[in-house]
């Protein structure tokens, strides 16, 4: 018998508008007002898939928690099951990811948003997986968290991870794989304190020791001045230097790199690292790369976060066990010998707030 699948990470709990189906197409709604007066609820087997050959599922995880704790009292009553792929699969086109057996009231106003779920995580971790390609063997962090509402930025790098970044900029995404969110200070720091190596002094006495002393350098004065000012100032506890020149100066450049590894060696600061930022597309990384340029962190925004959703398809195959199908598509169960069968309880207990 094969093992159950049971969660490696925490969930974050689905909120009660989800779990109501405030948020879900109303058509669904609908349905389940139209089977309750009519006193029918079948119990239905619903397979869930995506067209796209190759995408790294997320957000299957979060639909585990979700359906965990919407089909408690049926999966108690021997009257559903789930079965399902995990985060970070590579998933082939039409393959199924997802099969639920439950009582089609019970499930049809949720399905607006576990598909939503996984169209937007997995569309995440599909973008990640791609810039980590272009990386190669220089580390990508995702910091892209600005640049989607707050209530999804913990989804957002929670799938930036999953797709292979080693680290993202927020407390909560990062918190779900159980590691330390990444970051280093913000061109207000410096401008507030009027001097680069004034704010770095300061970070150094604030910040915890865990956390690496990177400090911004494109803020004030020239960037292999202030890699110089601050490897002075800073010595051995130096770990890094970001770059993020404006784009109103050109933005960074190969040169822009090799210029201050230069400055940073020449300082005797040989062990700092160069993590760059700012507007860091698949194009721009593969060409930092083709140059040689001595990057040793890509910290990567909208090249992610912007990623289009992977749409994903739920369909009925099955109706209280008969065999059925949309014109067009399989009837009855499709071959899915990669779906294991989800310890619903093991997941509700993996949920957290």
């Amino acid at each position: 018998m094969a093992e159950l699948d049971r969660p490696k990470r925490p969930v974050p709990r689905p909120l009660p508008a989800v779990l109501a189906g405030a948020n879900a197409d109303v058509y669904f709604l609908r349905t389940e007002q139209l089977l309750a007066a009519e006193g029918r609820n079948p119990i239905v087997s619903m397979e869930v898939f995506a067209r796209v050959d190759g995408a790294t599922l997320c957000g299957i995880d979060e639909v585990k928690g979700l359906l965990a704790i919407a089909l408690e009292s049926d999966a108690a009553a021997g009257r559903a099951d789930l079965w399902a792929l995990a985060d970070g699969d590579q998933i082939a086109a039409k393959e199924v990811v997802l099969r639920i057996r439950a009582p089609y009231r019970s499930i049809a106003h949720l399905e607006t948003s576990y598909l939503g779920a996984l169209s937007h995580g997995t569309g995440w971790a599909t973008a990640a997986r791609k810039v980590v390609a272009a990386a190669g063997s220089i580390p990508v962090v995702a910091f892209g968290a600005r640049h989607v509402h707050p209530n999804i930025a913990d989804r957002l790098d929670y799938a930036a991870i999953v797709g292979g970044a080693i680290g993202a900029s927020t407390p909560s995404g990062s918190a779900r794989h159980g590691i330390a969110p990444v970051g280093t200070m913000p061109h207000a720091l410096i401008l507030l304190y009027g001097d680069t190596v004034e704010a770095a002094l300061a970070f150094d006495r604030s910040a915890d020791p865990e956390v690496p002393r990177i400090v911004l350098v494109d803020t004030l004065r020239d960037e292999s001045e202030e890699s110089t000012r601050v490897a002075a100032a800073l010595g051995a506890k130096l770990a890094g230097v970001r770059l993020d020149r404006a784009s109103e100066l050109g933005g960074v450049t190969p040169q822009l790199v090799s210029e201050v590894r230069a400055a940073l060696d020449a300082a005797g600061a040989t062990a700092a690292k160069i993590v760059i930022s700012g507007g860091l597309s698949l194009e721009r990384i593969a060409a930092f790369r083709a140059a040689g340029a001595p990057v040793d962190t890509f910290a990567v925004g909208s090249a992610i976060s912007a990623a289009p959703p992977i749409d994903f398809t739920a369909d009925i195959h099955e109706v209280d066990g008969v065999p059925v199908g949309k014109r067009g598509r399989t009837v009855g169960s499709t071959s899915s010998p990669r779906l294991r069968e989800v310890d619903l309880a093991a997941w509700r207990a993996a949920i957290v707030d």
